[in-house]
């Protein structure tokens, strides 16, 4: 099959690669769509050690079930692989399990390829009107789905009733945005640098856009970058008693402002992945369009995706998420 194989910091190339096989418990998934993700910039930037060279890279899929009684069957695939049987797992917080795994981190490769293979229990179906290009984004959607749900909880007030800012326009950012709206937020503003990034962002109706942090305390605020500068954002924005939500992996450590956060009870809530019910529900919800219109993608081919990382890089597209299509 063919594959994108990041072969070395800065460096990727199309390769034609063993197609992969399916073990017990699992499926075949021919890809049609493969969103980049931040996670995939940091490997290819040679600043994953967990993501060594060669291996191909990609978790935010859809495609059809290869062979099979579901043969031919629309799926999006949940790429987090976790064990079933362990307490978190036992408890609901199958993002949390000891011995999980993801596609496109070993052993597991992922999903800028013709093929990949994952368990059953991963697929999600799609129902008949569902577009297949928008389920791939309930992997990124999820994430901030996933830290909604855990901000709003630990605040413990309505959403309607929340002031929220979100710091970043990518598409983890922009999916807690939409999920803050989908739950019923009104107020809500999302905080992108980025000039065409941002004229994008603009068109959609469910929040506000500035380019720079506003005057003013949040109830709620999410760092959907993860760098230090906006750690420091966050800690500075949020009101005596309120919340920051950690979602993006910019940067491992700085920022944080311990004495206000200590001084002024604030809670900062580190949010990784999203539990497998995260992930249907974030799911159902593309299929009910509470998310809107999900217009905000750029498609390129899979022989185009070394180009692609470099105008990510370069911050040369105004599209929060692009997807790459074998």
């Amino acid at each position: 099959m063919k594959a994108l194989v990041y072969t070395g910091p800065e460096s990727l190339a199309l390769r034609e690669v063993p197609d992969p096989v399916a073990g017990p418990g699992e499926t075949l998934v021919g890809i049609r769509h493969s969103g980049i993700c931040g996670s995939d910039m940091h490997a290819f930037l040679g600043h994953d050690e967990r993501r060594p060279a060669p291996l191909i890279l990609g978790h935010e899929a859809s495609g059809l079930v290869i062979g099979g009684p579901d043969d031919g069957r629309r799926v999006t695939i949940n790429p987090l692989v976790t064990c079933g049987t362990c307490p978190a797992c036992r408890a609901g917080k199958t993002n949390l399990c000891a011995s999980r795994q993801i596609i496109s981190m070993p052993p597991r490769d992922g999903a800028f390829a013709e093929l990949v293979a994952i368990p059953t229990r991963n697929l999600v179906h799609l129902p008949d009107d569902a577009d297949l290009a928008q389920a791939a984004l309930t992997e990124p959607l999820a994430c901030g789905w996933h830290g909604v749900r855990l901000g709003l909880a630990a605040l413990a007030q309505e959403a309607r009733d929340t002031r929220a800012v979100v710091l970043g326009g990518g598409a983890i950012g922009l999916g807690a945005a939409l999920s803050l709206a989908a739950r019923g937020a009104l107020d809500i503003t999302l905080v992108e640098p980025n000039t065409a990034r941002r004229a994008t962002l603009d068109r959609q109706p469910q929040f506000r856009t500035a380019q720079t942090l506003p005057d003013g305390a949040f109830d709620l605020v999410i760092d959907g970058v993860g760098l230090a500068a906006t750690r420091s954002s966050a800690c500075a924005a949020v009101r005596p008693g309120g919340m920051i939500v950690h979602i993006g992996l910019g940067e491992a450590s700085g920022g944080l402002d311990v004495r206000r956060m200590t001084l002024q009870e604030i809670t900062f809530i580190g949010t990784y992945t999203y539990t497998a019910q995260d992930f249907r529900d974030t799911a159902q919800a593309i299929f009910d369009r509470r998310f809107g219109a999900l217009d905000w993608v750029e498609s390129r081919s899979l022989e185009g995706g070394a180009a692609a990382f470099d105008d990510i890089r370069a911050g040369r597209t105004a599209a929060p998420k692009i997807m790459l299509t074998p």
